[in-house]
């Protein structure tokens, strides 16, 4: 597995799987395999089926697995005639991740779902683009060991581990690292106090100032849960130590994340905040698409602000960097209850405040187990999203 050191007899891929098609990433990674003129062999949703037949018309795939059987049936019915093989549920999803044909595997896919998918396409060797941090926060460990024994070249999507990526493609050895410095936009309710943050509604933390995302995601970012899973996932990627990693608000969104060397250089990556750039590189690499898409106008920039983040008002992001210092199945329980509690205040069955409060409850309640096995990951994540249910007022 290649992750930091350049690969220069590597290429850009021509054909990709795409797990989560119908979702925000999964939309922009279709939008730049029309410009780059990449094969779709796979694609796969949970339901949209809607969505997802206008997709496989256009890409005509081999493969189209859909997670639920009901809207597999109909899709399967809609699209008679045409030589595409449609299937449905976990083992559909595991096909999707591992069809032959496929160069690279996207994993657009939310939540602990991409888990079992993600380990067939590492399995079966293949270049995985990863847009979901929950797999590598919940077993990050157990990820990353599959790939270096399968031979699996792991290429983060996500804006600030493909800035770091990008960085680190000028340094040929990892002890030059000193830290890699995530950055991030403070969401919608920065500078605000722990007590105004708790009252916000659903309608005020899907305003994202700079971002367009899925509604999961986007809320994560309001509590600033979304970079404490990020702080994990950096160290499971680059292989570093919590001491290595540090989070700063930046406000604008331009710099996506910089590297500091042990001789005091800071490299950063810069763009406009457009996911169809990281997509792009991850596809590409070692190789830059040529992107029709109107570049960074430094010129046109607001000036380019810092600060620490405000780890009472936003707790989500202090448990994370915690989680990230005690290891084990902490951080299955971290995702899982997060995931548990961000749903119920979808649904509006919880208030905003109540999210870190369900979180840190699970993290009390649910005994952490060190270096543990798939099975006990898969544990914690049930244990906390029961704990979460079970917790409600």
């Amino acid at each position: 597995m290649q992750l930091i050191l350049p690969v220069w007899e590597v290429r850009m891929v021509n054909t990709i799987s795409l797990l989560g098609s119908t979702g925000s990433i999964g939309r922009q990674t279709l939008d730049v395999c029309r410009e780059q003129g990449v094969r779709v062999v796979a694609l796969t949703a949970r339901s949209s089926i809607d969505l997802l037949e206008q997709q496989a018309r256009e890409f005509r795939p081999r493969l189209v697995a859909v997670y639920d059987l009901e809207p597999a049936l109909e899709l399967a019915k809609r699209l008679t005639g045409l030589d595409i093989e449609v299937v449905y549920g976990l083992d559909g999803l595991r096909r999707a991740a591992s069809w032959p044909e496929s160069e690279a595997v996207v994993t657009a896919v939310v939540g602990m779902a991409a888990l079992w998918p993600t380990m067939a396409a590492i399995e079966a060797g293949k270049r995985v683009a990863f847009a979901n941090k929950e797999t590598l926060v919940c077993a990050g460990e157990l990820v990353m060991d599959a790939a270096r024994q399968f031979g699996a070249e792991i290429i983060p999507v996500d804006s600030e581990h493909s800035a770091i990526f990008q960085c680190l493609q000028g340094s040929r050895d990892r002890e030059e690292i000193k830290r890699l410095i995530l950055t991030c936009s403070g969401g919608p309710f920065f500078g605000l106090s722990r007590e105004e943050v708790g009252k916000k509604t659903r309608a005020d933390a899907l305003r994202h100032p700079n971002w367009s995302m899925g509604e999961k995601i986007t809320i994560d970012c309001a509590t600033l849960m979304n970079k404490g899973l990020e702080f994990i996932e950096a160290m499971r990627l680059f292989r570093v130590t919590p001491e290595q990693v540090s989070v700063v608000i930046h406000r604008q969104s331009i710099i996506h994340s910089m590297v500091e060397f042990r001789d005091g250089a800071v490299l950063a990556q810069l763009g406009t905040p457009d996911m169809r750039l990281p997509i792009r590189y991850a596809l590409t690499y070692p190789d830059r698409g040529k992107s029709e898409l109107p570049g960074l106008d430094l010129l046109s920039c607001p000036p380019l602000t810092f600060a620490p983040p405000d780890l009472e008002a936003f707790p989500c992001l202090k448990m994370a960097m915690e989680c990230a210092r005690t290891g084990g199945t902490v951080c299955a329980v971290l995702n899982g209850a997060n995931e548990a509690a961000v749903e119920l205040f979808r649904r509006e069955e919880i208030s905003f405040g109540q999210i870190p409060q369900l979180v840190a409850r699970a993290l009390d309640d649910i005994p952490n187990i060190a270096h543990p096995s798939m099975e006990e990951i898969l544990e914690a994540d049930r244990q906390a999203r029961e704990c979460v249910r079970r917790r409600l007022p």
